[in-house]
């Protein structure tokens, strides 16, 4: 049986034609012209922002740090927008949770029930009773960090075992041996070829979020071959791209555009 979220995913790809999470991580001086520099304005041009992209994506994925680092108004101002997005659209909140039990169960809470996202972004240091109270939300949809495209992945995740396997190949067949219980995991890699390629083969119908295309240098056709599932499906993460391509409040709706067909236009 399909879970729901992954059948959202496979619809919205089948309009849109491409895979794309549009991350949204806003700071107070990155509003576009036309809007002002505080709370108010960051919220209307995200609102904004949101109505004009919706139509050309398969997910938004809100950084939830960049709008806690605004105190309370900020995360307001979260709330706002996840309530903007039209159920259309499902929300990932990268917010990295993982802890023990019944801290894990009331991040949940919050991630799920506070602010009706339909999926996150997890740490797996801690191990499965730090994940489990989030993947009891049987509806929702979980990203766990597998191999992350970042110089300080080297540190950790790429630490060879005794097995000769990495402590990263390691997490993910983990992952997937999680996900024949949950049917509700997936994992984050980072949109490097190499890093890709060696860890789809772990498990090829495991879902990807991959971050780490655009300003990171990573490119959308690349991560989207080498990600992609048995059911030709990855969610291929931009942000600054696509958010730092717009100029204005007046010319916001053809910036987006050109960012978007730029990224994921045929080779």
């Amino acid at each position: 049986m399909t879970h729901p979220q992954i059948q959202r995913w496979k619809t919205l790809y089948t309009q849109t034609k491409n895979c794309l999470c549009i991350g949204i991580d806003p700071t107070l001086q990155s509003i576009p012209t036309g809007y002002s520099e505080t709370i108010s304005g960051l919220t209307e041009f995200l609102s904004d922002f949101i109505q004009i992209s919706q139509e050309h994506c398969i997910a938004f994925k809100p950084n939830i740090s960049f709008f806690e680092a605004l105190g309370i108004e900020g995360l307001q101002c979260l709330e706002t927008i996840c309530k903007t997005v039209q159920q259309r659209v499902p929300i990932i909140l990268d917010a990295k949770r993982g802890d023990i039990g019944n801290t894990s169960a009331m991040q949940a809470r919050y991630i799920f029930d506070y602010f009706n996202a339909d999926a996150v972004t997890l740490h797996p240091y801690m191990g499965l009773d730090s994940l489990e109270p989030f993947f009891k939300y049987q509806d929702k949809f979980h990203f766990v960090l597998g191999l992350t495209s970042n110089p300080g992945s080297r540190d950790f995740e790429e630490s060879e075992l005794n097995s000769g396997k990495t402590l990263a190949s390691h997490v993910i067949e983990t992952l997937s041996h999680w996900n024949k219980q949950f049917h509700n995991i997936g994992v984050v890699v980072g949109a490097t070829e190499q890093k890709l390629a060696t860890v789809r083969a772990i498990d090829p119908s495991l879902l990807f979020l991959i971050p780490g295309v655009g300003a990171q240098g990573g490119t959308y056709h690349s991560a989207y071959e080498q990600g992609k599932n048995t059911n030709d499906l990855a969610l291929v993460n931009a942000s600054r791209a696509i958010m730092g391509a717009i100029q204005s409040k007046s010319s916001m709706e053809n910036d987006i555009r050109n960012a978007i067909q730029a990224l994921t236009k045929p080779l």
